[in-house]
């Protein structure tokens, strides 16, 4: 019986473990996007970064197929609120692509959203179509996307391992991955009030925050 018990108790806590390390580790990979795509030759405009009202990193969107072929990866975003950017909320975006695809491929991807883009999130479920999603802008095409207005509820931005040219994410879904969100933060609080600021950090998104903090200001 105490066999039995023993078990009982050891297999949430494993599993409370087995997440932190996942998560620890996403977090990590995010900092490092963060870092890679706003330095280098074509980093993401920071006149940009400070616009967004969210932003989405997913350290590893991985395709693979030959004619038809899929996309999957895990990430995180965080919004903007009067004292900062809130504590992070995990996603999932997965979605087809079509298209010659030679083998399987990674991509670093980084979403920049509005507060059009901010609404969607929140509602948990998101279908990213072509009205939904535009290739961000870089270097000389800043200034007329500026003078234009930041139409697209997000601007997505990608750095590819592989042969492809950009982020396409046209097609693709944004869910919101409930059982990291729920570990983390308890089923009581909501998408909404941990983007609004309310739920505390974790010790684990502090260098992720600070990072994007640096190149997007609070």
């Amino acid at each position: 019986m105490r066999r039995v018990f023993s078990v009982m108790v050891l297999v949430p806590l494993c599993t409370l473990v087995l997440w932190a390390v996942d998560n620890s580790k996403l977090l990590d990979a995010a900092t490092q996007t963060v870092h890679s795509m706003t330095t280098g030759e074509k980093p993401i405009p920071s006149s940009l970064l400070r616009d967004a009202k969210c932003v989405a990193v997913v350290p590893k969107l991985t395709k693979a197929g030959l004619i038809v072929g899929g996309e999957h990866g895990n990430g995180l975003v965080t919004c903007r609120t009067s004292s900062g950017w809130s504590a992070p909320v995990f996603i999932t975006i997965t979605g087809g692509s079509v298209g010659f695809q030679a083998g399987g491929e990674h991509q670093e991807i980084v979403l920049l959203m509005n507060n059009q883009g901010k609404h969607e999130l929140i509602n948990g479920h998101w279908d990213l179509g072509a009205e939904a999603v535009a290739a961000g802008p870089t270097g000389d095409s800043v200034g007329k996307s500026e003078s234009t207005g930041w139409k697209a509820p997000v601007l997505s931005y990608s750095h590819s391992s592989g042969a492809y040219a950009g982020a396409n994410l046209q097609g693709s879904k944004i869910d919101l991955d409930d059982d990291a969100n729920h570990n983390l933060y308890g089923k009581s609080a909501s998408i909404q009030s941990i983007l609004d600021g309310q739920a505390r950090t974790p010790e684990a998104a502090e260098h992720f925050l600070s990072a994007l903090e640096q190149v997007a200001g609070k």
